[in-house]
This record gives C-alpha cells, structure tokens and sequence, in this order.
C-alpha cells in the first residue's frame, strides 16, 4: 500500500450536471448542450481555443517495410498558406485484416521505442502508430510562436498541448486515407505531457474507441484541487504531487493564456480535470498510474476518475472508467502496454480484465463531491 503522508483538499469538485444557467442536466439527451459549455472551460480556458480542421491533408510514404515491422509515412496538413508536416510511423501486425489501432505522439520518449512495449501490440495483432509530436510545435519555451501550425491560425490561443492533440486527429485522418487498421477501434494513448495530450485529443475527437492517458501530473488527468506527499514504495523518499503553480512556472507555453489567473487558487477554478474525462463519456478511459510516481498526484487522479465516473452513469457505462496501478515510477513501461492491450482485448473480444483493474493502493478517501447520478434526476 502507498504510504500517504499528507492529503489536502480545496474545496469540492464543480457539478458536471449543472448548466450555467441553473438548470439541471435530465439525462443523455441534455448533454450536448453542457458538453459544449464544459468545452469553454476544460478545453478553452484551460488550453486555449483550438485549430481547426485542416483545409487538406496529404500522405506520403516515405519506407516501406512488411508485416511486423514499421512503416514511414510524412503526413502534411493545415493550410495551403502554412502546411505543418510531421512523420507517422507505422509499426504493422502480421497477417492482413482490419485491427485495432494504437496512436501515441511520443516518438521523443525512449519508452515508445522500447521493442518490448511494441511487442504488447503487434503480438496481439494491433497496429502502433508513433507520431513526432514535437516537429508539430517545439517542446520549449524559447521557440515562441514561430511554428508552422501557430502561423496557420494565428488567431486561436492554443498552446502547444493543443498543437500536439491536434496531430492525434490528423493521424486518423491519415490512417483513413490510407486504409489502415479498423476505423471503430481507434486507441489513443500518451505519458505525461504525452498523456496530457493524449486525454485532451481524445476529449474532442470521437473517433478514438479507448483513450489511455498515462502518469499526467497537473493539466491532464490529476485534479487541480487535490494536494498530497507520500512516500515512494521503498520508503525511501518522500515526494509531493504538482501543482497548477508548478506546471505553469516552467510550461506556460503548454496552456491556454487565461490558465494562469489560477495558478495561486486553484479552488476558485470553474472546472476540475473530471470536465474533461467526462467529455469522453461514453467512450472507454483508463487511466495509468504508478506507486512511486507522486508527482502524478495518484489520489487526485483516482477522485477525478471517480467524478467522471458519475457522468458515465448516465450513460449506464460506469465500467468504461478503468484505472490501474503498476509498481514504479514515471514512465510507460511494456507492462503499460499490455494492460492496454488486455483493456482492448476485453472490449472488443470479450478477453477477461487483468486482475490489477480497479485495485487501489491506497486507502480511498471519501468523494470530493455531494452531486451525482440518479436515474430521473431533474
């Protein structure tokens, strides 16, 4: 069990089910209309306004290579006046058929690389699809706003977590253009800031089936309301979660420009991370975590899954909420990667969940909320 050694709270999580004008949310058919008042400030607010579809969008296939091996495709998008190309590699299962498919735009992290997180794909005969995320807009401050894809829409607020969820959709684009894998088993998963990007690219494109957002600390999956220490699992060290403060001191250039008039409260925030996983309802999450990653703020995650989880009741799908935690630290391991694949699996062939699903490793505190869902609630 994870030793927890501090836990804070500021103040309860809003009501997804309360429009701005007072209403009450009646059930399924009511929540278009919030889902497009919680986009304003999870979305908005949180990351700027987005980019638009693209006025067009071309493939090229760079390398070809053969069943169980990767293929290179340049994708080039935007706008005819500023074009944004990236590279899309395709690592392909044997045998022909329309499979699942896995997205990811972490190519900058070794952990994407690693043949044995590759392997809890291909072996399961699912496609991996790696994108660079960081040819879309640079991953440091220093660039500015100087990429193609901030020139292309110079009027929207987007940071470069926008760009890059941006990229996730137009990797299906692509997929589809080229008739690649299955078009209703889109998977999109991501580390850190990778899993930030993941969570919100999946938020606001539909297409993506399952969307697996790995260890998000601060501005993804966490809750900006929970504050915790604990000690690592070798009781070793003891570490904190991060903060809104922290996230901003050395990645502004991620988030929307309002974000930071919340950096020293984050309890007057209009919204909490559970807006945004709610916006995948009724689409699977699963949310990856591990023991000694504090800084991930676990206990923050698990409350606004579990928040999140009351919207996906009035879907009647609470069990597309799926959490699990591994032993170790910040990073997304071959063990991440057959999770996922089991999650997949069961979803699409009925394949029994792995035992760590659900499973806390820590004593669940109470709900950082009262409201909730009741069947024929007004």
């Amino acid at each position: 069990m994870m030793q927890v050694t501090e836990y804070k709270t500021l103040g309860e999580l809003p009501n997804p089910f309360v429009f701005e004008d007072g209403r009450q949310v009646r059930g399924v058919e009511d929540w278009p209309e919030r889902r497009r008042e919680i986009y304003k400030t999870a979305v908005e607010l949180q990351y700027g306004t987005m980019p638009p579809a693209p006025e067009f969008l071309e493939t090229e296939r760079l390398y070809e290579s053969g069943a169980g091996k990767m293929d290179v495709y340049r994708v080039t998008s935007g706008t005819r006046a500023c074009p944004v190309s990236f590279n899309m590699y395709v690592r392909m299962p044997a045998g022909k058929g329309k499979h699942p498919v896995v997205i990811s735009g972490d190519t900058c992290f070794l952990s994407s690389w690693n043949p044995e997180f590759q392997k809890a794909f291909v072996d399961e005969k699912m496609y991996l699809v790696l994108f660079d995320r960081v040819s879309i807009v640079p991953d440091n401050a220093s660039s500015g706003r100087n990429a193609p894809l901030y020139r292309a829409y110079p009027d929207c607020t987007f940071g470069a977590i926008g760009a890059w969820a941006w990229g996730y959709s137009r990797c299906v684009d692509a997929l589809l253009q080229l008739g690649i894998g299955d078009p209703d088993w889109i998977v999109f998963t991501g580390l850190s800031r990778g899993g930030k990007t993941c969570l919100l690219a999946g938020a606001l494109d539909v297409r993506a089936a399952i969307v697996n957002p790995v260890a998000t600390c601060a501005g993804g999956g966490a809750c900006y309301r929970v504050h915790m220490k604990a000690m690592t699992e070798d009781g070793q060290q003891e570490l904190r979660s991060e903060t809104l403060a922290d996230l901003l001191s050395k990645f502004r250039f991620w988030m929307g420009p309002e974000l930071g008039k919340y950096a020293q409260d984050e309890s007057k925030l209009p919204f909490d991370c559970h807006f945004l996983k709610a916006m995948v309802a009724p689409r699977v999450l699963l949310e990856s975590q591990a023991m000694s990653d504090i800084w991930a703020n676990p206990i923050g995650a698990w409350q606004s899954s579990v928040a999140a989880q009351e919207v996906y009741k009035m879907f009647g799908c609470p069990e597309n909420v799926q959490w699990y935690w591994r032993s170790g630290v910040h990073d997304q391991t071959p063990e991440d990667g057959q999770m996922l694949a089991n999650l997949i699996l069961h979803q699409k062939d009925g394949v029994p969940l792995h035992e760590k699903y659900g499973v806390l490793p820590f004593e669940a505190p109470e709900k950082l909320f009262h409201w909730g869902w009741t069947k024929g609630e007004k």
